[in-house]
């Protein structure tokens, strides 16, 4: 009996090690995103450059060939300092000329004076003629006024070879010339550029539909492009209001507010533009599954390790990524990318590279 109930022990034994047990369920590997909210919307990134607010072209008073150009581009020059100077053989040869007629309009004075007081002094004796005396003092009057005219003529003769040379009227940066050496020029034809650097702006260009819908309150990062830790914030001084036939953008000026040492003139720069909006969430398109008709996201309970859908509205999509209204909080981790082959509950692992 003893025999026939050991058997009976052994026999349950084998069938209960017979059965198979259930194997776990396999830990998933998924990639993640750390839920966070926006609050600026991004309207894009542009190339630009520094530049003066204020620029001056200059050109000569008088026309003449230049005979020399005494700085460069990039030279900072100080006030009144010499930039180029014309050939000045013609305005010397004037300057010769009027001071000859003035030499020989002196002497007619000189001959006048003498006549009048000689006809003043012949008639206060009784023996010159009114009409004499009258033309006298009519001859020296009109004489005077040559002289007059003739110094004019020759302090006038004086400025125009002083206009031969072409100085600064104030203290700039030379950032263009538009004329050489030899080369001729009219009066005030454009010779050289003068940008005062003291006041310094961003210059770039927008799209034309983009530059018509700014929002009042856009903000403009301003980051020199070799160096993106150099940077500042601007403000909206003009917009052009026409965009030119060519590239149909819009130039923009913006005010620097607080430009640093580094922005120097044609420094390259990028510049961002962005708003406040209403706080939303962003997440990349394969983070979303479309099942009956819902939209939801797969949340990851980092405690436990493990995954469970929750349903979300979208507000907006695009190629690459959604809006969502609600459903998820910032800060919590969904999956990323492998949506479909999960199942709730099902124990996963965050990829060290994504949970960073």
């Amino acid at each position: 009996m003893k025999q026939l109930t050991l058997i009976l022990v052994t026999s349950l034994a084998l069938i209960a090690c017979s059965k198979e047990e259930p194997a776990p369920e396999p830990v998933r590997p998924v990639l993640s995103i750390e839920v966070t909210s926006e609050d600026q919307e991004n309207l894009g990134r542009f190339a630009g450059t520094i530049q003066a607010r204020y620029e001056s072209n200059l050109g000569f008073r008088v026309p003449g060939r230049i005979a020399r150009r005494a700085v460069d581009v990039g030279a900072e020059v100080e006030k009144g300092a010499l930039l180029a100077v014309l050939d000045p053989t013609d305005q010397q040869n004037q300057l010769r000329a009027a001071q000859g007629d003035l030499a020989r309009v002196q002497a007619q004075w000189i001959n006048a004076q003498a006549n009048a007081r000689r006809q003043q002094a012949l008639f206060d004796r009784g023996v010159g003629a009114q009409a004499q005396l009258d033309l006298a003092q009519t001859d020296l009057k009109t004489t005077q006024a040559s002289l007059d005219q003739a110094k004019a003529a020759v302090d006038q003769a004086r400025d125009q070879l002083n206009y031969a040379e072409l100085h600064t009227d104030h203290a700039g940066i030379v950032t263009a010339w538009n004329a050489e050496a030899g080369q001729v020029v009219s009066a005030g034809q454009q010779v050289v550029t003068l940008a005062r650097p003291d006041i310094k702006e961003a210059v770039i260009d927008l799209p034309a539909g983009l530059a018509e819908r700014l929002p009042p309150d856009v903000v403009f990062h301003v980051a020199a492009q070799l160096d993106p830790e150099v940077n500042t914030t601007a403000i909206v001084r003009e917009v052009e209001p026409q965009a030119q036939s060519a590239t149909r953008t819009r130039r923009a000026r913006l005010t620097l507010a607080e430009p640093p040492a580094a922005f120097r003139l044609g420094t390259a720069i990028s510049v961002t533009l962005s708003s406040a909006i209403a706080p939303r969430i962003e997440l990349p398109l394969s983070a979303i599954q479309e099942v009956d008709g819902k939209t939801r996201i797969w949340v990851i309970d980092l405690q436990n390790q493990t995954v469970q859908p929750r349903d979300v509205s979208l507000v907006s999509r695009d190629e690459q990524h959604v809006l969502l209204e609600g459903g998820v909080q910032p800060g919590e981790r969904v999956v990323s990318a492998g949506v479909n082959s999960l199942k709730p509950g099902q124990k996963v692992k965050i990829d060290e590279d994504s949970a960073r």
